[in-house]
């Protein structure tokens, strides 16, 4: 018999799966201190969530006989996935429950704001009767902008066009041809800012897309444009937005989501009239508690009694003795895909993976899962799994092309990925050491031997004297130390690859020092 703990509130209809079955022991015991849960955690099989709980280090590294933690949600900001990989435990997650309850009250957010209706029911109850105060404008024929056009903003999408509103979107994980069958005109991010009336954020909080929208992107837009945030806070720029509104450059916004939540009660953004709030309830409607918890329930169930892998954010769906033989290639496609993704620019429209050695003699579909979760990751985030991954990226318009050759001189197992974008191509190659550990080992035709682990600088630079002394220096007066640095060259003096293992990160400021550095040709910084 499994013991499941349900530590945050799910609905009856979840549990009612988790209960009726006879294999299954189920506590629902929620409000636990960090303390509690970590006391008692070690004597159960499954843990279940919602976000009140989290899932840190100490709890997971407590939980000897845990297999499988599933939160019922999307966002997986409170389960420390790392270290649940480590422990081989599963971590699931239920990305569709909430598609449409967001998708709606970013509608309802977008209706509000055109037209001050929050603003002005607050008047009207006081007894004021001020309706010169609140003009509104239509939605029709204006222009809303979407960046990100994954399952909600594609809802969105369809949702504003019966408003008569002309579509366009940011998303360099869709393609023009998916993108237009649903009425949307692709655009690079500055021109849809500075081409919108209205611009709806519907991205995962990442290294990449925090502040994504700052002073910079503030000043491109139109003047009098409003602004909506119901995906994470920190997206935008707060205090950039504060500026832009005071300004007069920003008409309105409304957000759901905050960098601190709850914020501040005297935070300078809620004082601002034409700002309407809400208290992060994208997802909170009886409909998506209910399908997240059923979604969230299933998928664990299925997983204890050996049904098969769903909505996994760490482990693809292979038996138990065929993956302690694939588990390191499986992690070296993850960083190849996640590594080649951050090097290349423009909107990808083909993956080609070529499997060449003894690695062919398996089945090498989880390595193509693994590969395009790595991919799609450093934009997708949570959002992306090794279940999902693959017709994720189908749905996006990016061509998954695979193929095996069983012999290859030049190492005895090689897995290499060529990313095609709309502005260029670019081939990596990695293949395990001798201690089973991944390395990069060839960038296009320069032949490396590369840790892809932690923060790397990539540099195509000329190859004469003078560069380790310079890039040296300049890292060294920025307190970044060099961990190892591997170069790879065609020929003397020629064009070369360097690639740097460093300790911390780089700031975007040293980025451009060092692309101001004589003969460095092109820098780029890979977190992995």
């Amino acid at each position: 018999m499994y013991k499941i703990l349900v530590s945050d509130s799910l609905s009856d209809e979840g549990l009612k799966i988790l209960k009726d079955n006879k294999e299954f022991e189920v506590v629902v015991k929620t409000g636990m201190k960090p303390e509690e849960l970590k006391a008692v955690i070690k004597d159960y099989d499954a843990l279940v969530v919602r976000s009140a709980t989290k899932v840190n280090r100490e709890i997971i590294e407590a939980a000897s006989k845990l297999k499988v933690i599933g939160r019922a949600g999307v966002g997986l900001d409170n389960v420390d996935l790392p270290v649940a990989t480590e422990r081989g435990i599963v971590v699931m997650n239920a990305p569709a429950g909430n598609t449409i309850s967001t998708c709606e009250h970013t509608v309802s957010m977008l209706l509000s704001l055109a037209r001050s209706i929050p603003q002005a029911n607050a008047s009207t109850k006081k007894g004021e009767w001020k309706r010169s105060k609140f003009m509104g404008v239509e939605l029709y024929q204006k222009t809303l902008g979407i960046v990100g056009l994954g399952r909600i903003g594609r809802e969105v999408a369809k949702r504003a066009a019966s408003f008569g509103m002309k579509i366009k979107g940011y998303d360099p994980y869709l393609s023009k041809e998916v993108a237009e069958d649903l009425g949307i005109e692709v655009m690079e991010l500055n021109d849809l800012l500075k081409a919108s009336d209205f611009i709806t954020v519907h991205v995962p909080l990442t290294d990449d897309t925090k502040h994504l929208i700052s002073d910079k992107q503030f000043e491109m837009m139109k003047k009098g444009a409003r602004i909506l945030n119901c995906a994470r806070g920190g997206i935008i720029d707060e205090a950039a937005l504060i500026k832009a509104i005071k300004d007069g450059k920003i008409a309105g916004a409304a957000l759901d989501v905050f960098e601190n939540e709850p914020p501040a009660v005297d935070s300078e953004l809620l004082k601002l009239d034409n700002v309407i709030v809400t208290c992060h309830l994208g997802a909170s409607t009886e409909e998506a508690q209910v399908n997240v918890a059923i979604e969230i329930a299933e998928c664990v169930s299925d997983f204890l009694l050996g049904r098969g892998i769903r909505n996994a954010a760490n482990y693809p769906n292979i038996d138990a003795e065929l993956y302690k033989t694939l588990q390191p290639y499986i992690v070296m496609a993850e960083k190849l895909g996640n590594f080649t993704a951050q090097i290349v620019e423009g909107r990808i429209c083909e993956a080609e993976i070529k499997f060449t050695g003894d690695i062919t003699r398996y089945d090498t579909s989880c390595l193509t899962m693994a590969l395009t979760k790595g991919m799609l990751s450093p934009v997708l985030k949570e959002t992306v799994n090794f279940i999902n991954a693959v017709p994720l990226a189908r749905s996006r318009g990016i061509q998954i092309k695979q193929t095996k050759t069983s012999s290859n001189e030049e190492f005895t197992n090689l897995v290499s990925l060529t990313i095609k974008t709309d502005k260029m191509s670019k081939t990596v190659g990695a293949t395990l050491s001798p201690k089973r550990e991944p390395r990069i080992v060839k960038i296009n035709d320069f032949y490396v031997d590369a840790s892809p682990a932690g923060y790397l600088l990539m540099m195509k630079n000329w190859d004469v004297p003078g560069i380790i002394g310079n890039v040296g220096s300049l890292m060294g007066k920025h307190n970044i130390n060099i961990a190892a640095m591997v170069f790879g060259r065609k020929t003397p003096g020629g064009e070369a690859v360097s690639i740097l293992n460093i300790d911390s990160p780089v700031s975007p400021e040293l980025v451009e020092k060092l692309k101001k550095v004589e003969n460095i040709l092109e820098v780029k910084l890979i977190k992995l």
